[in-house]
């Protein structure tokens, strides 16, 4: 029996990345889950990917520690009020402040450095162009322009071969998305959204993640399983 391709699978344990891991394997894929304890105030994500990785059986699960707080510049990573109760257009109206600036460059990074340690050419991640609450780096341009510069950037591309960053969830909106890891068999209770969580761990249902993904299970009519402490009506 052949071996079957590697992937290295961003994992934040979210909705999104907890999907394209269960996508991932699904196309055949031995996939090595790779996650970021990056100073993020919303930690619980962490875990949340522990029990993901665990629940959809990756290989492998890795956590690396780096600290985007020494940077800052982010609602995620310093002190800076979590934006919370806000419309669709106003998501879209501007980058927010939850925006960490250059996050997805640099663990993409880091997922390339793995992926060559590995002999793998897959990289699997949940960058959205529609529901991504205005981050541009959660768009299709800057995913073919990561392709480019892995190619340039390592000894696996000088030496003739590439990458490809598998974005399956990029044309979905967060509806699409909730159908498809319905499909999938994701265990939506595993997973983790929250921007700013309570203190036992209740997702607060008014932020831009939150808000997101209640939208979708309402569109996708799912019933989110994850505990809020606040749930809008619309």
């Amino acid at each position: 029996m052949p071996e079957r391709p590697r992937a290295v699978c961003l994992l934040s344990g979210g909705l999104d990345s907890s999907t394209c891991l269960a996508y991932a394997r699904r196309e055949g894929f031995e996939c090595y889950a790779l996650s970021f304890d990056y100073g993020q105030r919303h930690r619980l994500e962490i875990e949340a990917a522990r029990r993901v990785a665990k629940a959809l059986g990756a290989a492998a699960h890795q956590v690396i520690a780096i600290d985007l707080r020494a940077f800052g510049g982010s609602a995620l990573t310093s002190n800076l009020e979590v934006p919370k109760g806000r419309t669709e257009k106003e998501m879209g109206a501007s980058i927010p402040v939850t925006y960490v600036p250059a996050r997805n460059t640099v663990l993409l990074a880091l997922a390339l450095g793995l992926a060559e340690t590995l002999n793998a050419r897959d990289l699997v991640a949940g960058m959205n162009a529609i529901d991504y609450s205005g981050y541009p780096d959660c768009r299709p341009e800057f995913v073919r322009a990561f392709e480019a510069l892995a190619k340039l950037a390592t000894r696996a591309g000088v030496e003739g071969g590439s990458f490809t960053v598998h974005t399956p969830l990029m044309a979905l909106d967060k509806a699409g998305i909730v159908r498809l890891g319905a499909a999938l068999g994701v265990d939506f209770a595993l997973t983790h959204s929250c921007y700013d969580p309570a203190p036992d761990g209740a997702a607060c249902g008014r932020c831009d993640a939150c808000v997101l993904r209640l939208k979708g299970f309402r569109a996708a009519g799912i019933t989110d399983p994850v505990r809020y402490a606040v749930v809008r009506s619309h």
